[in-house]
């Protein structure tokens, strides 16, 4: 069975190639969209359904994604203009009990992700390789990242909670 926690497993990062990037960026690109289907037609108590036991709502997944992919896209402007600055990490789990993400309809995340999808993929459409190639440095992992590690893990980091709520809405046949 499955691990409800990763429906399409884990992140593995990939070596670099065109063809790899292209795909990539269109997951960034797409993913609002994405995101808008996957959620179309639920109702308040759907919403507020978490996608496995002890998991976030749709409600808070939808939110975290908006959360995450702003912190993402300013690590990457970070990482193109200056060299290998120190990331600020965040804490997610406290961020998805903060009163906007409890309050607010998801329309709102899922309004500011279309424009800031749209800023994310024209900042790294046309970037070279050397710029994907720039890093950024993690302090709780005491890692170095590239922005070619950061462009496959946040596009995977949509399809993955995309996954949640499909498998959810199969699940629950909704």
């Amino acid at each position: 069975m499955t691990d409800p926690r990763y429906p399409i497993g884990k992140y593995i990062p990939q070596p670099f190639s065109e063809e790899q990037k292209n795909k990539w960026l269109l997951d960034i690109h797409f993913l609002p969209e994405e995101l808008e289907r996957a959620v179309n037609n639920l109702d308040e108590a759907q919403l507020h359904t978490p996608y496995r036991e002890g998991g976030w709502t749709i409600h808070q997944l939808v939110h975290h994604i908006a959360d995450s992919h702003m912190n993402a896209y300013c690590r990457v402007k970070l990482g193109l203009t200056e060299n290998i600055p120190t990331i600020k990490p965040y804490l997610e789990n406290e961020w998805s009990l903060l009163e906007d993400v409890g309050k607010l309809p998801i329309n709102i995340s899922i309004t500011l992700l279309h424009a800031l999808h749209q800023r994310w993929y024209y900042c790294m459409k046309d970037l070279t390789i050397d710029q994907w190639m720039r890093e950024v440095h993690h302090p709780e992992r005491n890692s170095n990242f590239s922005l070619w590690f950061f462009l496959g893990l946040y596009a995977w980091h949509g399809k993955h909670h995309i996954a949640h709520i499909t498998s959810l809405r199969e699940q629950k046949n909704w």
